[in-house]
């Protein structure tokens, strides 16, 4: 019998919208063969599935739900949602407690990613890894004048201003002058209670997809280089065609072994599960450059035209049987 799926989007961020593509774009990657898939919607007390046609009620005791045809349950949930309650373990949290098996990493593990400061400070435990220095401003800290000449004199300037947690770059900004980090930090905080002050690098950005297979083999995808056309990777860039997305990345085949070899590592090192993306900045000689990790994300992006479906189009493997694996891996 076919598995019945729940793809899970939706959420209470700003990025509800882009989960929602997201939600459309793993429904159309399917193994229609293999899966019955449904899209449920989550927003705050309003959990919805579209059922043939028909509008139904998630119960939240143990995620069913009644149509006309009778009551329905789901056997695995594919999470996409970006942003809370998806991507920092809330949902996680509450899979584990019905007994429902999901596609991403755990509560602990999407917990600390989701908390850019956290996880950079975990990951500087281990030396091998390089990640820029940073500062954290929360909810009712007074920023002054003083503040922001300490942080340009530690961070230097430009440095990035982004929200803590938070993704698709709302909220972020690159400050050029000491006396707009006010500002940046005021708009940040319309995104998360937590800021994060940011010291800036300059290289060639990448990012590195990475997931395991259902027989626990972690594979890495080919590499993205992002090329922007504004100054940095931003909303815009990302979702209107204003940066250049080119898969395999141009770069030296040892340093994209070594991102891979890295990807693999950290991905190792969280216990992640699922597909994950990592972006990099490299600095330094082309063929031996410092790899800098920049960001994490645990449920990235999947539309036709999001990094990850870039990547496997350009691999040896199809997108239904990565997402296959992902799903059987979690039954075997």
């Amino acid at each position: 019998m076919k598995r019945n799926i729940a793809i899970v989007a939706g959420g209470d961020s700003s990025e509800h919208d882009v989960s929602l593509r997201s939600a459309e774009g793993i429904m159309s990657f399917m193994d229609k063969d293999k899966y019955n898939c449904y899209i449920v919607e989550v927003t705050s007390n309003n959990w919805k599935v579209e059922y043939h046609n028909e509008t139904c009620h998630i119960d939240r005791a143990d995620f069913s739900f009644t149509a006309k045809d009778g009551r329905h349950t789901f056997d695995f949930a594919y999470i996409t949602i970006h942003g809370t309650p998806g991507e920092n373990g809330i949902m996680q949290g509450y899979f584990d407690l019905i007994g429902m098996p999901y596609s991403t990493s755990g509560v602990l593990v999407e917990a600390l990613t989701f908390n850019k400061f956290a996880l950079n400070n975990f990951l500087r435990a281990y030396p091998e890894l390089h990640i820029s220095d940073s500062v954290l401003i929360r909810k009712g800290d007074t920023v002054t004048t003083d503040t922001e000449q300490q942080l340009a004199a530690r961070l230097g300037i430009p440095c990035f201003v982004k929200p803590n947690a938070g993704g698709s770059s709302f909220g972020v900004t690159k400050v050029k002058h000491a006396d707009a980090l006010r500002a940046a930090i005021e708009k940040a905080m319309v995104e998360s209670d937590e800021v994060m002050v940011e010291k800036m690098m300059s290289g060639t950005e990448i990012t590195c997809g990475c997931f395991k297979r259902a027989n626990g083999e972690i594979v890495t995808l080919p590499i993205t280089e992002v090329v922007c056309h504004d100054e940095f990777f931003d909303y815009d860039a990302k979702y209107n065609n204003k940066s250049d997305e080119i898969t395999p990345a141009r770069i030296a085949p040892e340093t994209a072994q070594r991102v891979g070899e890295m990807t693999k590592h950290i991905y190792h090192i969280l216990g992640c599960y699922g597909l994950i993306r990592i972006d990099y900045i490299l600095s330094g000689e082309k063929g031996n450059e410092q790899i800098n990790m920049l960001e994490i994300n645990t449920t990235p992006g999947m539309t036709a035209t999001s990094f990850i479906p870039q990547q496997v189009r350009a691999s040896e493997y199809d997108i239904k049987d990565v997402l296959s694996d992902i799903i059987e891996g979690k039954f075997c």
